[in-house]
Parts: C-alpha cells; structure tokens; sequence
C-alpha cells in the first residue's frame, strides 16, 4: 500500500516532503529548557543527554534551548520559558529546581500546554515535578569524605541556590557527620556554577584552612577546583556529583551520582504513553538502578566500601534518614571567616 501511494505521489509530479512534515507535524513536540550550558560536564550537560535519549528513543518532535543564564536569574528564565511556550509545544521541560517559579507563572499562562521541572518541587494543574534524589547519593558521599579525610576538614563548594541544591548540601553535611562527628566542615556557595576562577578560589581557601577532601556541585566551574586539587600533589581529593567524576581524574576519590537524564526520557516517555499526570511529583532514589549512586576510586579501601555499602542498604531500607536541611555558617573564602546564611544574599544580588 506504501508503495503505491508513493509511486502516484512521484507520478503526479509530486515529492514526498509534505508526507513526511505531515507525519512529523502528528507527532508530540516536546522542548527542554536548559538554564546554563549543555556541555559543562556537570548537571546541565545531564539535561542535553536527556534531550539525546528523547531523541534516540521516542517518536517524538524534540528540541532544547540552553545557555539562557550563568546565574539562574528568574526573570531571564522566566521570559526563555514564556518565548518557548509561545511556540505551542506539547510538553516543556525545564530543567533544575531554579526553573519552579518560572514554571508556575508561564504553565498558568498556558494552560494547554504540559509542564514539568527537574528536580523540581511545584505542582499545578498542568505542571508536575521529576525529581531525582541527590541527596541520596550526596548522604553517601558525606560519609566517604569522613571516612577518609585525615586532617578532619571537609569542604563543599556549590555556585547556585536552588533548592535541591541545599538540600545536597544538607545530606552530605549529614552523611558526613553521621561517620564522623568531629569534622569541621567548610561550606560556600560561590554564585556561579560555571566560572572556574572564582570557584578555584573557593577551593584554595578552604585547602588553606585545613579541607583535603572538598564535595563539589557544580558545572564548568568544576574545572577551576579539579586545577586547584591538582596543584596539591595528591594531598587533597575531590568527591564530584551528577556523573562518574571517578573515571574522569585521579583526584576524585568518589562521585555522587544523580543522573536527571533519565528523569528527563521518564518526564517525556510518559507523556507519549499518556501516563504523565498533572499535580504529582515523581522521584527516583537509592536502590532503584544505577539512577543514584555512590561511585569510588580503585584506591578506596575494602573496609570503607563495605561501611558504605552498609550505610546504602540502611538508607534504601529507611533505617537512616536524611536530613535535608543545614542551619550552620558558611565559611566566606574572600575573608577566611564564618558567616550566617543571610550573607549570600547580598552575593545573589551582585551575581
């Protein structure tokens, strides 16, 4: 039959194009938002290759934007979001938790159009969240930095604030305090996930101050900490997030990873079965594939491996809980001295 429609189509002297816009135009068109760059190595390049597994796996029209800002500042979000929306996609998906207020503002704006957020925490009648539980594998990898610092100085360095975020820092201050009571740790958020200068700083300062093992959250900025490490003769190790950082450098003893791409194929994949529900928030945690996880170097011990092994079955068992919330100073590496909290916000008005 396809082969006789086709033969006529030629035979009129026409092309078979229009068939095939026809066909595209039946399919679902799906958009992901991308707030910083989709090849920074770190969380936002997880969202790219969520976009890839749309494109590789469903039948879907698929397309991202990225790049919009360093800082994740709402209003350029927002207005990002709003443009794409007014294109008439099916679904959008923003990618990270500083995307929830632009998502509840532009999913009431277009009410026909699905929405949802990674790591996200909003809900809304055509909105629902996908979130991937980081903090699992942060708790972890707080517990692998106080198993195995010897100075019994951790750092954390991060560049943003949204809230999933904070609240992998707050498991890994757990996690690191649930092996390790006495550690002092040294936490900043610098303000900008991508710039490798000042996040280098960061990491030099809390070496100054004692850290030989630093957890970092962040993206192209990661760069700038991995040089610092590096320049410190093996004498500081480093714990990455998102990916497997352990088979990228030898600084990195362990990396705590959270993969949002396949929230991201999950998000779509419903969509094209009909399964994607509004008002819901959907999450994948410890235990359940190689989603979220702790990986280690080859040169972490036996006897660490089995305590964090234990310590995993505890957490997908519901014998530990998390906390996901950290109410201590923050160490301000321009001054060397510990501040509140409240001290960045006058950095988020700067940034």
């Amino acid at each position: 039959m396809y082969k006789f429609g086709s033969t006529l189509l030629i035979a009129a002297g026409l092309t078979l194009a229009p068939l095939a816009q026809a066909m595209a135009a039946d399919k679902a068109d799906i958009a992901v938002l991308i707030p910083g760059k989709h090849n920074d190595n770190g969380f936002m390049q997880a969202a790219y290759r969520g976009y890839e597994k749309i494109k590789a796996e469903l039948d879907v029209n698929a397309s991202y934007v990225s790049n919009i800002s360093a800082t994740s500042d709402p209003v350029l979000l927002t207005d990002a979001m709003r443009k794409l929306a007014a294109e008439g996609p099916d679904m959008i998906i923003a990618h990270g938790g500083q995307c929830n207020g632009p998502a509840q503002i532009v999913s009431q704006e277009f009410p026909d159009i699905k929405f949802v957020v990674i790591q996200g925490h909003v809900q809304g009648p055509n909105l629902s969240s996908y979130v991937v539980r980081q903090e699992d594998s942060a708790w972890l990898a707080g517990a692998l930095a106080g198993l195995t610092t010897e100075s019994d100085v951790v750092g954390h360095i991060s560049g943003a604030w949204p809230k999933p975020g904070l609240m992998g820092r707050a498991a890994f201050y757990d996690g690191l305090k649930h092996v390790n009571p006495d550690a002092k740790f040294l936490t900043w958020f610098t303000g900008d996930l991508d710039n490798t200068g000042i996040n280098g700083e960061a990491a030099a300062a809390e070496i100054a101050n004692g850290a030989d093992v630093i957890y970092t959250m962040l993206n192209a900025g990661r760069q700038g900490v991995i040089d610092e490490i590096k320049s410190h003769d093996g004498k500081v190790r480093h714990i990455g997030n998102v990916s497997d950082w352990t088979q990228v450098d030898s600084t990195f003893v362990g990396s705590a990873v959270a993969d949002a791409s396949v929230a991201i194929l999950n998000a779509a994949r419903d969509y094209t079965t009909g399964e994607w529900q509004p008002n819901q928030i959907q999450e994948i945690g410890l235990g359940k594939g190689d989603v979220v996880k702790l990986t280690l170097a080859e040169d972490v011990s036996p006897e660490v491996k089995q305590k964090l092994d234990e310590l995993a079955a505890k957490i997908v068992s519901g014998e530990i809980t998390i906390s996901t919330s950290y109410d201590g100073q923050e160490f301000n590496p321009a001054s060397g001295e510990f501040v509140d909290q409240s001290f960045k916000e006058t950095l988020k008005t700067k940034s």
